[in-house]
This record gives C-alpha cells, sequence and structure tokens, in this order.
C-alpha cells in the first residue's frame, strides 16, 4: 500500500546496472575529491609539523617557553636531544621533555664569552 515502484526505472532495465560503470563512476567522483583533500589537508598539515619541528630542535639556553600544562618558564640547560631544564620560578628547575613544549615565545641571545665582552 505505501510501497510503489520506483518511476525513474525502466521496465526492462537489471536493478543493479552494469558493475565497471559505476565503479568508474565512483573513481570520477573521488579522484578529484582526494586531490582537493590532498593540497587542502595533507601538506599544510605536514608543512606545520615539519615547522614545529624545526622549532623544537632549536631549543637552547636562555629561550623563553611555555609547556603543555601552560607553565612557562626559561630554559637553563639542554640535558639532551630529548629532555630540557626549565627554570618556571627562582631557584626552581623542572625537567621537561622537547615533545611537551607547546610554545616558544622568546628566543634567547647567544651566551656571550668574556673575549667577545671586552
Amino acid at each position: 500500500m505505501f510501497i510503489t515502484e520506483a518511476f525513474a526505472q525502466a521496465e526492462g532495465a537489471a536493478p543493479g546496472g552494469s558493475a565497471f560503470g559505476s565503479g568508474l563512476e565512483m573513481l570520477f567522483l573521488f579522484a578529484p575529491l582526494m586531490v582537493v583533500w590532498y593540497f587542502f589537508l595533507i601538506r599544510p598539515q605536514r608543512a606545520q609539523m615539519k615547522k614545529r619541528q624545526e622549532t623544537l630542535s632549536a631549543i637552547r639556553r636562555g629561550d623563553q617557553v611555555v609547556l603543555g600544562g601552560g607553565i612557562s618558564g626559561k630554559v637553563t640547560k639542554v640535558v639532551d636531544d630529548n629532555e630540557l631544564e626549565v627554570e618556571i620560578a627562582e631557584g626552581v628547575k623542572v625537567r621537561a621533555m622537547r615533545a611537551y613544549i607547546a610554545e616558544v615565545r622568546v628566543k634567547g641571545e647567544p651566551v656571550k664569552t668574556e673575549a667577545a665582552a671586552s
């Protein structure tokens, strides 16, 4: 009573259609979508990740950083490739992983030697 035949269906047509035509149509629909997806989402994200990695690897003593929890401090020592020592208050130093540095606010100046100062 509520179910009727589809009006767009031809009388002698097969209900499934040809498999090759539908697969090719799907390819024509999804290929441009994947290209747009790559250029608008994947490439910018890769560039952003590369820039962040470069920023994290360039952290040195004297830089002002913000840790992942929102604590800001000054880098007092680079322990190794993965760890930093950050002074969050006068006399209070914590060790932090480079990966958990949220932001580098102020780049420190290079350490001056006595020969360069005189």
